[in-house]
Parts: structure tokens; C-alpha cells; sequence
């Protein structure tokens, strides 16, 4: 019976011994990304903006009247286009929503086209907006309102609300994209570094730790406005203006000999 009573007890031990061990192998679901590996939730500040790459596809759960922030990568020569959808309860009375585009200053960017704010019908069962910014300029005066390389964030929020619907939940959609300018927006200067948030407080022998206040950027690095197109048509107009140099030397240089050979000569 004492045999027993200690086989058992020593079961019991080595079985609460493995249990964390199964537990914590086991896989658990992520709450930042889906299946696909995009983010599913969105945050209330910049400080705490959902960061996402170009090309993907984020989404989010919230409530009529909350701010939702992401927050993105953009370089020099990109033109940026932001679409977001907000799917709406099926019971709603009108509601105006609007996106709105910060750079890495926190300052607000003029969209150059696009319905960055629209109103929804009462019951309509979705609302869609975009903003096309202005193409990132490379360099830029200081006075001046241009998009620079760096991160950008975006505001979702709702402007004009019934009373009766805040707090009503909403399913938020947003996708980042651009367009490839290339040396027609090339400018002859370029940034000492890209406005990232916390990126100035760093250095290239800083520890991993270091106060990054985001670690997001374009697949291929920033670039800075060092190469674009406008290089290789520079070259080509010069080698163009080279063989026309030559073309005209050769039909204005004559034969050689005078026309006429004076008297006596």
C-alpha cells in the first residue's frame, strides 16, 4: 500500500512537471498578424501605431468614434496611395469617416487627390476612402511642407456621428501602395537620415536595444534620392550631345583645300 501511494505520488509530480513543458510548446495564436502574417489590430496613438509594409493588406476591430493608427514606410521618388474601408453595422444613421496622412514630423500631408472624406448613408453597409499623396521628395527646405523619406502614419477615424451610434462596432480595412516617380521628382540634395521616429538618438555601433521608436523601412533600404532614372538620361544626353558635336565638326570642316588657288601660286 506505502508502494503505491509513493508510485503515485511520484506520477503525479513528473505529470505537473511535463504539463508547462506540453503547454508551452504547443502553438498559440498570434494577435498582430493573421494567417497571412498581416496585422489585425490597430493603434490608438502614433506612439502605438500598427506599423505595415506597402503592399499589405491590415485590418482592425473597433468602435464608432475610436482612432485607429498605422503607420508605414515611403522613400524618395514614391507616391503614396492609402485606401481604407470601414465595414459599418447593418443599423446605423449617417456618418461621415475620414483618413488623414502624417509624415515622420507629425505633419499633416495635403492629399493630392482622392476622397479622403466621405459620408455614409444611413444603413449603407461599408464606406471607402483614399488619399494620394504628393510624390516624397528627396530633400527639402526647411520651411517647406514637402513628404521626405521616412515613416508616415495613418489616422482613421470617424468626423460626424449620431449620438445613438458611438460605440458601435466597426471592421476596418486599409491598404498602402505607390507609384514609382523616378527622376521626375529628382532633386539635387538628399536627407543625412530619414525621418524615422528615434532614428536621430542612434548610431551604427549602438546596441539592438537602442530607442528605435520604429523599425520599419522599404524592402530595398532608403535610398536618400542617390540613383534615380534622371542619371542615365543625363548620360544619354550627353553622349547624344557628343556624336551631334562630331556630325556637325565633320560636315562644316570642308575638304581641306582652298576653292580657289590665287594668281601665280
Amino acid at each position: 500500500m506505502r508502494i503505491t501511494c509513493v508510485l503515485s505520488a511520484a506520477l503525479l509530480m513528473l505529470g505537473l512537471a511535463v504539463s508547462p513543458a506540453v503547454a508551452d510548446s504547443s502553438p498559440s495564436p498570434s494577435a498582430d498578424g493573421g494567417a497571412d502574417g498581416s496585422p489585425t489590430a490597430a493603434g490608438t496613438s502614433f506612439r502605438t501605431a500598427t506599423e505595415i509594409d506597402q503592399g499589405q493588406t491590415a485590418t482592425a476591430n473597433g468602435s464608432a468614434g475610436d482612432y485607429l493608427y498605422w503607420s508605414f514606410p515611403a522613400d524618395a521618388g514614391q507616391r503614396p496611395t492609402v485606401e481604407a474601408t470601414v465595414k459599418l453595422p447593418d443599423t446605423h444613421a449617417a456618418e461621415t469617416w475620414q483618413i488623414d496622412v502624417y509624415d515622420g514630423l507629425r505633419r499633416r500631408q495635403a492629399c493630392q487627390y482622392g476622397a479622403q472624406t466621405r459620408t455614409a448613408a444611413s444603413g449603407s453597409a461599408a464606406v471607402e476612402l483614399t488619399c494620394v499623396l504628393r510624390t516624397v521628395r528627396a530633400w527639402s527646405e526647411p520651411w517647406a511642407n514637402d513628404p521626405l523619406p521616412g515613416t508616415y502614419y495613418v489616422r482613421l477615424t470617424v468626423v460626424d456621428l449620431a449620438t445613438s451610434d458611438l460605440g458601435l462596432p466597426v471592421d476596418a480595412e486599409i491598404r498602402v501602395g505607390s507609384e514609382d516617380i523616378g527622376g521626375a521628382a529628382a532633386v539635387d540634395g538628399s536627407l543625412a537620415k530619414p525621418l524615422v521616429p528615434g532614428i536621430a538618438v542612434t548610431s551604427e555601433d549602438d546596441e539592438p536595444t537602442s530607442a528605435v521608436l520604429s523599425g520599419i523601412e522599404p524592402d530595398d533600404g532608403w535610398s536618400s534620392g542617390w540613383w534615380s532614372d534622371r542619371w542615365v538620361w543625363t548620360a544619354l544626353g550627353g553622349v547624344l550631345a557628343a556624336l551631334a558635336g562630331i556630325g556637325g565638326y565633320a560636315l562644316t570642316r570642308g575638304s581641306g583645300r582652298p576653292s580657289r588657288v590665287p594668281p601665280g601660286v
